[in-house]
């Protein structure tokens, strides 16, 4: 366990903005290859994780997953995460924080459902955060957890298996 020091308080611009959002894809590739492209290590650093090979993912309940990588200014980005409930080709739920350099910008949790669509799969994801002052906005997040699932689709179609 790592010690860290508490939240200074004696600033008044301490704010929460909770945002829940949900994002739905159809990938024409099974359940099964679908969580595959989730679950393998190497296959997901390739469609997760950004150019620096800083990605670690223990795909197991109790697990974790990090990513990291560098904002322009140099600021280190810290994308973590813990398994806390797998089904195999059904659900994935975890819980993350995002942190620039030592800063705390948001905690939430989400649900991944891979759901047979005909041959295919329609993924639901729905994340519920606290966005902690005024650090990340939720249509960021939104806007940024949108775009790696259209990498997942990106992958999919690279190895094989078509979107739609």
């Amino acid at each position: 366990m790592t010690d860290r020091t508490p939240t200074d308080h004696t600033s008044t611009d301490h704010t929460v903005t909770h945002a829940t959002f949900t994002i739905e894809r159809a990938y024409a590739a099974s359940p099964a290859r679908v969580f595959a492209a989730w679950s393998d290590p190497a296959a997901k650093a390739s469609w997760f994780a950004g150019p620096e090979p800083a990605h670690e993912l223990d795909f197991r309940v109790g697990g974790r997953e990090v990513n990291r990588g560098r904002q322009p200014d140099g600021t280190l980005m810290t994308f973590e995460s813990v398994y806390h409930d797998i089904v195999a080709d059904v659900r994935v739920v975890y819980g993350s924080t995002l942190h620039a350099g030592e800063t705390l910008m948001t905690a939430s949790l989400t649900t991944v459902e891979f759901e047979p669509d005909g041959e295919g799969t329609r993924l639901v994801l729905t994340e519920q955060g606290s966005f902690l002052d005024g650090q990340e906005k939720p249509e960021w997040r939104e806007q940024g957890t949108g775009a790696w699932l259209g990498a997942l689709g990106e992958y999919l179609t690279r190895t094989g298996a078509p979107t739609r």
